[in-house]
C-alpha cells in the first residue's frame, strides 16, 4: 500500500496539470466550492487532492496520526488542517476589513483554541464525537484602540465563511458503494444525485509546479510529540470506551511576504508541533503560494472523517482493505472582502464513500455511520458553535 515514506513529493504541493487527474472539473458556483478526494494509504496516513472552485487549483496534502492512535507522525493530524483553516479565514477576513476600515495590523496575533469530546462504546455503536465552542483570541500592538480592534474582529469572524459552517446546524449527506456496488444509506443522510467516485490513480497522476509557484515548506514538524502510556499516551485513542477531551491550539501571525504562518500543537491527547503557510487566492487579495484557509478547512473534514472510520474497523475488528471518498464542501463568498456585511454562510457537507472490505454490506453501512457518529468535525458541522472571541493589548498580556 503507498506511504507518506515512499512517496518523492513533499507534505504539499501544488498540482501542476489539474486536467490530467481525471476527477473533472467543479460545477458552476456563486460561492467558494471545495472539492476534495481522499484516500487511504498505510496505516492511519491519508491523501488528499483538494481543488478549489474559484480559481481551479488543486493541492495536494497528506495526514497522518500520533502516537495516540499509533500512527508514524510524519504529517499533521486531521484536526489540525480544521484550525489552521478555520483562523486562516478568520485572519483573511480581518485584513480585508482593516484595509476597508483604514487600521493597521501591527504586531498582531491570532490566537484560537479548539476543543472536542469523544464518549461512548464502538462496540455498542454509543460512541459519539462532540464539538464545543471555538475560544479565538486576538493580541494587538499596545498603541491600538482596543474598542475599534474588538469592533473589527468580532465583525470579521461573523463575515467569515468558516464561522457560517460553525454557527448554523448543518446535516451531512452521505453515498455509499461497497466493493463497486452502490449501497442504501440512511434516507434522511442521503446524498442527492449520483454517487462521485475517486479515480483510481489520479494521485499517481499528480506532480507539483515548478517550485517557483508554490512556497517552499508549505507544512513543517516543528517538534515531535513525546511517547507516553497511560491516558492520552500511545494507543490511547484505540480503546473500544472513551471519554476524554481534546484541545488543538493555533497561533496565526501574519508574514512579512504577505501569507500566513500557523503553529498548530494538539496538547489533549499528546501530538507534535507543526507549522503550516497560508495563502489566499488572486480573486481575494492574495498569490496562493500555499493553500487558503477553506482548502486547508475542507481538507480537515475529509481526513478526520476517514480516520473515524478506519479507527472504528480497527476497533472492531472488521477486514477493511481500503477506503475513499469525494467530499463537497460550499461556502459564501469572503465577506468582507467581498464588499458585504452579511454574515458568512456554508452548506451541508456531502461525502461520497467507497469502501472496499470483506465485510458484509451492512458492516460497511454501519462503518459509514459510525464514521459520521464519533467525526469531531462533522460534529462541528451539526452543533452550533459559537466563537468566543478576546483582544488583548501585547502590553496587557505579556504583563
Amino acid at each position: 500500500m503507498a506511504s507518506i515514506q515512499s512517496s518523492p513529493h513533499p507534505l504539499v504541493f501544488r498540482v501542476a496539470d489539474p486536467g490530467a487527474l481525471g476527477i473533472g472539473g467543479l460545477p458552476p458556483s456563486t460561492g467558494v466550492r471545495v472539492r476534495t478526494h481522499a484516500r487511504s494509504l498505510e496505516g492511519m496516513q491519508k491523501e488528499a487532492l483538494v481543488a478549489y472552485g474559484p480559481t481551479g487549483s488543486v493541492w495536494r496534502m497528506v495526514s497522518d496520526a500520533g502516537p495516540y492512535l499509533n500512527g508514524t507522525d510524519l504529517a499533521p493530524f486531521p484536526l489540525a488542517f480544521f484550525t489552521v483553516g478555520m483562523v486562516c479565514s478568520f485572519m483573511s477576513e480581518i485584513q480585508a476589513l482593516a484595509r476597508t476600515r483604514g487600521i493597521r495590523l501591527d504586531d498582531f496575533e491570532l490566537t484560537q483554541d479548539n476543543f472536542y469530546t469523544m464518549e461512548g462504546s464502538a462496540a455498542r455503536g454509543t460512541m459519539i464525537g462532540g464539538a464545543l465552542p471555538v475560544e479565538l483570541s486576538a493580541t494587538v500592538d499596545s498603541g491600538t484602540d482596543a474598542s475599534a480592534m474588538t469592533d473589527l474582529v468580532s465583525s470579521a469572524v461573523a463575515a467569515s465563511p468558516a464561522n457560517g459552517l460553525l454557527r448554523a446546524e448543518l446535516a451531512s449527506a452521505f453515498s455509499l458503494r461497497h466493493n463497486g456496488r452502490t449501497v442504501a444509506v440512511d434516507p434522511a443522510k442521503a446524498v442527492r444525485g449520483e454517487h462521485l467516485a475517486l479515480r483510481a490513480d489520479a494521485f499517481d497522476r499528480a506532480e507539483p509546479v515548478s517550485s517557483d509557484r508554490f512556497a517552499p515548506g508549505i507544512i513543517t514538524k516543528v517538534e515531535s510529540a513525546k511517547t507516553v502510556f497511560g491516558e492520552g499516551g500511545a494507543g490511547s485513542s484505540l480503546k473500544a470506551e472513551q471519554k476524554r477531551t481534546l484541545h488543538v491550539r493555533g497561533i496565526c501571525r501574519l508574514g512579512s511576504d504577505g501569507m500566513k504562518e500557523v503553529a498548530i500543537q494538539l496538547f489533549k491527547p499528546i501530538g507534535s508541533m507543526f507549522r503550516f503557510l497560508a495563502d489566499d487566492s488572486a480573486r481575494f487579495s492574495g498569490g496562493e503560494r500555499a493553500p487558503s484557509g477553506l482548502a486547508y478547512l475542507s481538507a480537515g473534514i475529509a481526513f478526520c472523517y476517514m480516520t473515524q472510520i478506519g479507527r472504528y474497523a480497527h476497533i472492531l475488528k472488521h477486514d477493511l482493505r481500503s477506503y475513499r471518498i469525494v467530499q463537497d464542501t460550499r461556502f459564501s463568498l469572503p465577506g468582507a472582502s467581498g464588499g458585504t456585511r452579511e454574515a458568512g454562510s456554508a452548506q451541508p457537507v456531502e461525502t461520497h464513500v467507497d469502501i472496499d472490505s470483506g465485510e458484509s454490506d451492512e458492516a460497511a453501512r454501519k462503518m459509514v455511520q459510525m464514521g459520521e457518529q464519533t467525526c469531531f468535525l462533522h460534529a462541528a458541522c451539526r452543533t452550533p458553535l459559537h466563537v468566543k472571541v478576546r483582544v488583548d493589548r501585547r502590553s496587557t498580556r505579556a504583563a
